[in-house]
């Protein structure tokens, strides 16, 4: 049986100038074929760089391909893998400051809960409101969200690359 294909997209939302081809390489490897980036300057954030790279793979390469790139300092990025017939959605999110993230994601982009997450979450908070909203944002990723904003802003003049055609 043939492994099912994915796609997504890695975003990498700030990096220092010298990480630039160590982290073309990591993806490369990571995917298993060599790859290059269009790097610009980050605004945001003075003396850095951001690049969006659409992949295809196999089904799984998103969780590979942010283990490839998360080991690295002063670095900010997303790996998106999109759905397929047979496996699940993901969304990995990385700050210097918070870590890794991740978060399983449904057809449309959106962050699905599990139902143990959100049990866990219930439990934790006993009964009080704030502690349950507290659990279910540290679940959505919201503080990742929060950090990586202004940056993912930066790209909104990026020239818009289609992927696949519909009809």
């Amino acid at each position: 049986m043939a492994t099912p294909k994915a796609r997504g997209v890695i975003f990498i939302h700030s990096a220092p100038r010298a990480l630039c081809p160590h982290l073309e390489w990591a993806v490369g490897r990571a995917l298993g074929r060599a790859v290059s980036f269009e790097w610009a300057d980050q605004p945001v954030l003075a003396g850095s760089r951001r690049a969006e790279f659409y992949w295809e793979g196999a089904a799984g390469s998103g969780s590979a391909l942010a283990t490839a790139i998360r080991g690295w300092e002063h670095l900010r990025f997303e790996v998106t893998e999109d759905p397929t017939p047979r496996s699940d959605g993901g969304r990995w999110l990385h700050t210097p400051g918070l870590g890794i993230h991740y978060a399983q994601t449904d057809s449309a982009g959106n962050v699905v809960i599990g139902e143990d997450r959100i049990r866990y979450a219930m439990e934790i908070a006993g009964g009080d409101a704030f502690e349950l909203h507290r659990e279910l944002q540290v679940a959505l990723g919201a503080a990742w969200d929060e950090e990586l904003e202004p940056f993912r802003h930066a790209s909104d003049d990026a020239p818009v690359v289609w992927l696949h055609k519909v009809g």
